[in-house]
């Protein structure tokens, strides 16, 4: 049977029409991409608030917090300290002389203050769209500049000034050779040789200075010498050719080393095995070392006569010579004509790194200097030699606790090895790691960008570096102990507050126990006390009187070791942000006038030891002063594994 074709309409009655099944997928579509227009935009909307997170992690990570985090820093748990000091300069304050109300003799410093806000506000809006990438390749090319060798002659040393550039300083065995030929003697009057003398005449004179300078240690200040070498063929006080050697920290003379002829005795301290001085022929040599009265028994008893063989003083008036200055391990070694003539042992206070000058000044006619051995690069270029990038040295997290004391570390933008040295000894001390004691480096902006984005990764590593938003000098060091007191009081939360530099050894359980002894409650004031002391009127650090006033300072400990209160550390930030306060250079001067002025309303009780020690350190110290990185860490290495503490030659 034949089947029918049926019509699917007959049998679908209900079955849409084309035109109602087109339209049906029209708006389908249209529904369709309606919902992905508003889910693409759901998720770009979410994408940008995932971003701006990023972006705000990423600006936190380069220590740059937003208006809200600096608005809420006290409502911030502990936690989540801040890394950047929120110490305010607020210029809106002050008039156009930057004095506020009325002059004063502070008037000069109020005004380098506002400068150094406004430089640094500067600095930071700058570095905060910096190109991370021109930063790296600027970085590159100033550390291809760290030769391994120098050389440069003589006439080309005079277009200098005298002065030859090591860029990236010394390191161990570094040599640096130079030929010249000294001049004939001059006259010329000398007032210390007169003293001497007790007469007015002229005096012979012929001598020359070399120095190693620390040409980028300080800006803006007289380079420090880290070795004066000085040979005076004529015209020292003691009539004789001398070499005298010496070293010039922070515009302070150390005590210097005067080789005059005589061999350094046999139970003196020798550098790397050398002597200090060798011996060398002297007119008035009487050889005073055999005894008079029996110079005959050895020929008596048939003992040959020892033969003993004398060299000339190593410098002669227009004799050509050749001195070679060689770093070793424990100091410097100075060799003439291939004779060794004196030896000087390293001084706290530099590494070899600073070393990045040589100057030849005075009677004397070089040809040609040779430096060789030198280091590649500079901490300053290549802070990552230095930052050892390991968990274990980044700042413990501070618990919800009460802290004991903050000590706020005082340090330069370009100390990045000094600071690596202070993580890894006393800042390990168990207290600090169990948050009882906190400690942070106050770090203020550098001249230098690159500096400056360094020190920005450094901080958010290690999570123990507050950068001070003023640009850093040093008369106004002042500022940042200003900011230690701020931030101790206000985001730490701390009971003392203790200020020091980053070449300072602390034992934090010795300061603590000081203070405890004061007892709860009180208002205290401890370190190395100096009493009745004068402004200097002249020379480097004089003090005009309008600086200061009176005849004497005000009690003060001295700065590179002192604790105060929390109650004085609150009176002195409050007068700083009203502009009350007044600031003097010498940061240690000031504070211990800040003091005073709050002893006038409350008692202070003023603690004086010896053991915070202001140069180098001392048998049972609580803090020892300019330590070098190595020394550091031997200090800490001596206190944990023989539970005592004991110094460590600077060798």
């Amino acid at each position: 049977m034949k089947r029918d074709n049926l019509n699917p309409l007959l049998l679908f009655p209900n079955r849409p029409k084309p035109l109602h099944i087109f339209m049906t997928l029209m708006l389908l579509y249209l529904v369709f991409t309606t919902f992905e227009f508003r889910t693409f935009e759901s998720v770009s909307v979410s994408t940008v608030f995932e971003n701006e997170h990023l972006n705000t992690h990423h600006r936190k990570a380069l220590n740059f917090p937003s208006q809200e985090a600096l608005g809420s820093l006290h409502r911030k748990p502990m936690q989540e300290l801040q890394k950047v000091s929120t110490l305010n300069f607020n210029e809106g304050d002050l008039n156009e002389t930057g004095l506020g109300k009325g002059r004063d003799k502070f008037s000069e410093i109020q005004r380098d203050v506002k400068e150094a806000w406004v430089k640094g506000k500067r600095m930071w809006e700058e570095i905060q769209f910096q190109n991370m990438e021109t930063v790296n390749v600027a970085e590159k090319n100033i550390s291809d500049s760290c030769l391994h060798s120098i050389s440069i002659s003589g006439s080309e040393l005079r277009k200098q000034k005298g002065i030859m550039m090591i860029p990236c300083g010394l390191t161990l065995w570094s040599h640096v050779t130079v030929v010249g030929t000294p001049r004939l003697g001059h006259w010329e009057h000398d007032s210390k040789i007169s003293v001497v003398k007790d007469e007015e005449e002229k005096v012979l004179v012929s001598q020359f200075m070399m120095e190693l300078q620390g040409l980028k240690v300080v800006e803006d200040e007289e380079p420090p010498k880290i070795l004066h070498f000085n040979p005076r063929l004529k015209g020292d006080y003691s009539g004789k050719p001398v070499i005298e050697q010496n070293t010039c920290y922070r515009m302070q003379w150390g005590s210097s080393l005067r080789c005059e002829g005589w061999k350094s005795r046999a139970d003196e301290d020798t550098v790397d095995g050398q002597v200090k001085c060798e011996k060398w022929i002297r007119d008035d040599d009487n050889h005073s070392e055999e005894s008079k009265a029996t110079w005959w028994l050895p020929r008596l008893i048939g003992r040959k006569h020892k033969i003993t063989l004398d060299w000339p003083y190593p410098f002669a008036e227009g004799r050509l010579f050749v001195l070679t200055l060689t770093a070793g391990l424990e100091g410097y070694h100075v060799t003439v004509d291939g004779k060794h003539v004196t030896s000087f042992p390293y001084r706290t206070g530099f590494s070899l790194e600073d070393a990045t000058g040589l100057s030849i000044k005075g009677d004397i006619d070089v040809h040609s200097i040779y430096a060789a051995s030198l280091p590649t690069s500079h901490p300053s270029f290549a802070p990552q030699m230095h930052l050892e990038l390991l968990p274990q040295w980044k700042a413990p997290p501070i618990l919800d606790k009460n802290v004991e004391l903050f000590i706020g570390i005082l340090s330069a933008g370009n100390h990045f090895a000094e600071r690596m040295a202070v993580r890894k000894s006393w800042m390990q001390h168990k207290l600090i790691k169990s948050s009882h004691v906190v400690a942070r480096f106050f770090v203020a902006l550098h001249g230098k960008k690159d500096i400056n984005v360094d020190i920005k990764k450094e901080a958010d590593y290690f999570g123990d570096i507050i950068i001070v938003p003023y640009m850093d000098h040093y008369d106004l060091v002042v500022v940042k102990t200003v900011a230690i007191a701020e931030y101790g009081i206000r985001t730490v939360a701390a009971k003392n507050i203790m200020k020091c530099d980053d070449d300072t050894f602390v034992r934090v359980d010795s300061i603590i126990s000081e203070v405890r002894k004061v007892g709860i409650g009180k208002s205290l004031y401890i370190g190395n006390m100096n009493y009745h002391h004068t402004p200097l009127r002249h020379g480097k650090w004089a003090v005009t009187y309008e600086e200061w006033m009176e005849e004497e300072y005000p009690t003060y400990a001295n700065g590179p070791g002192y604790v105060i209160s929390s109650d004085i550390a609150q009176f002195i930030v409050s007068n700083f942000e009203e502009h009350k306060l007044k600031l003097f250079k010498m940061e240690d001067v000031s504070m211990g006038m800040w003091v005073e002025q709050f002893n006038n309303s409350k008692p202070v009780e003023y603690v004086h030891s010896y053991k915070f020690c202001q140069f180098g350190c001392i048998e049972d110290y609580y803090t020892a002063h300019y330590q070098s990185p190595r020394q550091m860490t031997c200090m800490w290495d001596k206190l944990q594994h023989k539970g005592k503490p004991l110094c460590c030659n600077n060798r």
